[in-house]
């Protein structure tokens, strides 16, 4: 159970709380299985709280530091949480549908299995985060930073990565289906068994991408650097548009 005292002085606001903390640097907060439904917590100083299933539904969190924090099960559809600093955060399965983490940092991040469909991650730094299976079909990730992430078989469909950085990115087996690549980075990225139907990969850059039995079906490569690309059994190439 969450301490109390904690919980209420949480609620009287970021300069209590904050003040709190600076006072008592090594006492750690404890809020597990706190509701923390309508605390505005932009600004709150919440550096590696522990908040293992805490909800988080419909939080307001602009800014919020939470490095390193635990999130395993956290349930925060809607959420704010542009320019948050969630670097190595564990949201592991977490529900974040529909989620604002546009500009938030989440590198090293682990969001393996999260629900992040419909999530706004425009600009968002994800560098080295684990999207192993994450569900991200329809999020807006334009711009986006997710050189060396991990993407084994996540669900990109109808999902915006246009401009988006995945340079050295591990793609292997995910689905880009009808999603925009436009001007992406893909270089020496792992497509290997990757689903590109009808995707846009118009200017793409896919300088010595591994391409070894991806799926491009009815996909638009127009203009796109294949330079050392590795293409073996990749499927479908005859339907690409060039």
């Amino acid at each position: 159970m969450p301490r109390k005292e904690h919980i209420l002085l949480l609620k009287q606001g970021i300069a209590p709380w904050n003040t709190w903390r600076m006072e008592h640097p090594n006492e750690q907060p404890d809020l597990k299985h706190a509701s923390l439904v309508g605390i505005q917590l932009a600004g709150v100083y919440l550096h590696d709280e522990n908040l293992i299933q805490s909800n988080l539904d419909k939080l307001q969190r602009t800014e919020a530091h939470r490095s390193q924090a635990i999130q395993d099960g956290t349930r925060a559809p809607d959420a704010d949480l542009t320019h948050v600093n969630l670097t190595k955060v564990n949201l592991q399965d977490a529900i974040l549908e529909g989620a604002n983490l546009s500009d938030a940092n989440l590198t090293w991040a682990n969001l393996r299995g999260a629900n992040l469909s419909g999530a706004n991650m425009k600009h968002a730094n994800l560098r080295r985060a684990d999207l192993r299976y994450a569900d991200l079909r329809d999020a807006n990730l334009e711009r986006a930073d997710l050189r060396g992430a991990d993407l084994t078989g996540a669900r990109l469909h109808r999902c915006n990565l246009r401009k988006a950085d995945l340079q050295n990115a591990d793609l292997v087996g995910a689905d880009f289906s009808e999603s925009s690549l436009e001007r992406a980075a893909l270089c020496k990225s792992d497509l290997t068994k990757a689903v590109l139907t009808s995707a846009n990969l118009v200017r793409a850059d896919l300088k010595s991408a591994i391409l070894d039995g991806a799926d491009f079906q009815n996909a638009n490569l127009k203009n796109a650097n294949l330079a050392g690309a590795r293409t073996e059994r990749v499927l479908n190439m005859n339907t690409v548009t060039a």
